[in-house]
């Protein structure tokens, strides 16, 4: 999204830019996606948001451990569906 406003005769746009996911926050580390997870140093470096087939999303390295320390299958921490990588 970007908010173009006027300086002068000349135009600047400011842009941001959002998850789109329904929550606000991780369900496993519980930070924020705008942010990144605890192992990652730089909000969106290799860490993207990964979806379920239930909905919900999750840091790329929240959920493959989660996914990794399950067995024999593993289970949306959420909701507790069988977990699904949305495809």
């Amino acid at each position: 999204m970007s908010c173009p406003f006027e300086v002068g005769n000349r135009w600047h746009a400011v842009a941001s830019w959002t998850w789109d996911a329904q929550d606000e926050t991780c369900g496993i580390c519980r930070l924020a996606f705008d942010g990144c997870c605890p192992d990652c140093k730089h909000p969106g470096d290799d860490c993207p948001l990964i979806w379920g087939e239930c909905n919900h999303a999750f840091h790329l390295h929240c959920i493959l451990k989660w996914v990794n320390s399950q067995t024999p299958q593993a289970h949306c921490p959420m909701c507790r569906r069988e977990w699904q990588f949305k495809g």
